[in-house]
């Protein structure tokens, strides 16, 4: 059972291991959209955003569902957004460190 979770957890941070795929959840963060919005926020070819959104739905970060002629997207499980907003605090309080390590040692010189 511990290896069924292990790889599971692989697959969700692989799924999250992409910038445009954390683009495309940010962008979901703030409600249900579609298709031809998540390729205007994102600046992105219609093919590379539906290669995303497949990755994202096959780990079941995100789910969709048709209404009328469009494909509307959202965040299964929200807590995804959780562990988003952790790596950005990890990675500001990294680099809030290197920021007192560079003025610490430019106070000795």
């Amino acid at each position: 059972m511990k290896m069924i979770f292990s790889t599971k957890k692989s697959n969700l941070l692989k799924a999250l291991g992409h910038p445009s795929r954390v683009r495309i959840l940010e962008f979901l963060g703030s409600g249900e959209r579609c298709v031809c919005e998540i390729i205007s926020e994102l600046g992105l070819e219609q093919s590379n955003v539906s290669q995303h959104l497949a990755v994202l739905r096959r780990e079941n970060i995100i789910e969709s569902e048709k209404q009328g002629l469009k494909v509307m997207y959202r965040i299964k499980h929200l807590e995804v957004l959780d562990i988003l907003e952790r790596a950005q605090t990890i990675i500001s309080n990294e680099l809030e460190h290197n920021y007192r390590m560079i003025k610490q040692l430019e106070a000795q010189d």
